[in-house]
């Protein structure tokens, strides 16, 4: 991929690498802080009971900035990179943004809500409140979910199938509030069909990023046509000009 591609393809999908460039630099101040200023930062970055009692809206933004493991940056950049950033240059921007953002913050209300009933049913420790709740799952979760009318059939059904099991096989198995955390970002990601209308499927011609035409290429394109050199043009007929006489 040349130099102007890749720019294309930042420029195509200009709120995944934001965020990823976030990600990236708070993953290095975790990978640089003492144990002691991680686990503050962790904690108080996360969108747990106990952070989402005092800070509610300052929780639920923050959290989505942070992973716990920074050695999974790279994991999660190849993620943003196939779906995010597909999801933005289909959806656009504004339509992308709205599909992360409902199913991270619906996902975590829910959850915690399905945590905090099971500490006051005593299924689960009081400590789980100050559980550190923070990632970019949920909206991974979401943007997998409406993916899944980009895929042309007969493949969208095996990339479905594919989805649901990855997120619903973990409840299957003694899956944590996370685990329903994901299966509800993916659900709330397919009800965003309506955001989808009119859009078409993936094709195998729409793969190649456009790169910009410079403008010696633009001028070459230009020349190529009906003002290309060794063409010859066609003069118009001058209608003022009288016809000549006949010859005797």
């Amino acid at each position: 991929m040349t130099v102007d591609g890749i720019r294309a393809w930042v420029r195509s999908s200009p709120g995944t690498h934001i965020w990823l460039l976030i990600i990236g630099i708070t993953s290095l101040v975790i990978a640089s802080a003492s144990e002691g200023l991680e686990s503050f930062l962790l904690h108080r970055s996360s969108s747990n009971i106990h952070e989402l009692n005092r800070h509610p809206l300052q929780s639920l933004l923050v959290s989505g900035f942070w992973i716990a493991d920074p050695s999974s940056f790279l994991l999660y950049a190849a993620l943003f990179e196939l779906i995010h950033a597909n999801v933005e240059r289909w959806l656009g921007t504004l339509r992308w943004l709205v599909t992360v953002a409902v199913a991270h913050i619906a996902a975590t209300l829910i959850s915690q809500e399905v945590l905090l009933m099971a500490i006051e049913s005593h299924s689960a420790p009081r400590s789980m409140k100050h559980v550190v709740d923070i990632g970019v799952s949920y909206g991974l979760a979401g943007a997998s979910g409406v993916l899944t009318y980009r895929v042309p059939r007969p493949w969208r059904w095996p990339y479905l199938v594919g989805a649901v099991l990855f997120f619903a096989v973990p409840l299957t198995t003694g899956g944590t509030f996370t685990d329903i955390g994901h299966a509800i970002a993916l659900a709330l990601g397919l009800a965003c069909w309506p955001l989808t209308r009119g859009l078409p499927t993936w094709a195998p011609e729409e793969a190649r990023i456009p790169v910009p035409v410079t403008v010696p290429e633009a001028v070459g394109q230009r020349l190529s046509g009906r003002d290309a050199p060794g063409r010859r043009r066609c003069r118009p007929r001058r209608e003022n000009s009288s016809p000549r006489p006949p010859r005797p």
